[in-house]
C-alpha cells in the first residue's frame, strides 16, 4: 500500500485498453451503442474512430485509486468526461492515471487525479475520497 500522506505523489498507473475490452465491457454494464465498437458508426456521427466508454475510464480512475489506497473504502469519486479515448483496431490505447494526496483530515484522504491518454487530458477534474483504515 502506498502510504496516503498529503502532497504524495502517487506512482502513475497505465491500462491499455483494447477493443476485447470494449466489448467486454458493453456486455458487463449493458451499454452496446456501436461507437464503443463499430469504426463505420463512430466516424459516421462525427468521431474520430472508436473510442471507450466514459464509465470504463472513470473505472480505470477507481482501479488505480485501489492500488494506492490497497482498496480501501472510495467514499467519492468524480470528473468530467472532456475527450474520448480512441481505441484503434490493432493493439489498444493506454489510459495513465496519476495522483497526488492533496489532504488528509478526519480519516479521509483526498486525491487529486489526472487521467491521460496520449497528450490528452481525457477527464475533467478527477478527485477521489478514500476513507483510510
Amino acid at each position: 500500500m502506498t502510504t496516503l500522506a498529503a502532497g504524495a505523489e502517487l506512482e502513475p498507473q497505465d491500462y491499455l485498453v483494447t477493443r476485447a475490452d470494449l466489448v467486454a465491457y458493453a456486455g458487463a454494464s449493458g451499454d452496446h451503442n456501436p461507437i464503443h465498437q463499430d469504426e463505420e458508426i463512430a466516424l459516421l456521427v462525427g468521431l474520430p474512430g472508436v473510442i471507450a466508454h466514459g464509465m470504463y475510464t472513470m473505472a480505470l480512475a477507481a482501479r488505480a485509486v485501489g492500488v494506492w489506497s490497497d482498496d480501501a473504502e472510495v467514499v467519492e469519486l468524480g470528473c468530467k468526461f472532456t475527450a474520448p479515448v480512441v481505441v484503434p483496431a490493432e493493439g489498444g490505447a493506454t489510459v495513465r492515471v496519476a495522483g497526488t494526496v492533496k489532504s488528509v483530515a478526519d480519516g479521509l484522504a483526498t486525491i487529486a487525479l489526472e487521467v491521460t491518454c496520449g497528450a490528452d487530458k481525457i477527464l475533467g477534474a478527477p478527485k477521489a475520497v478514500v476513507r483510510l483504515g
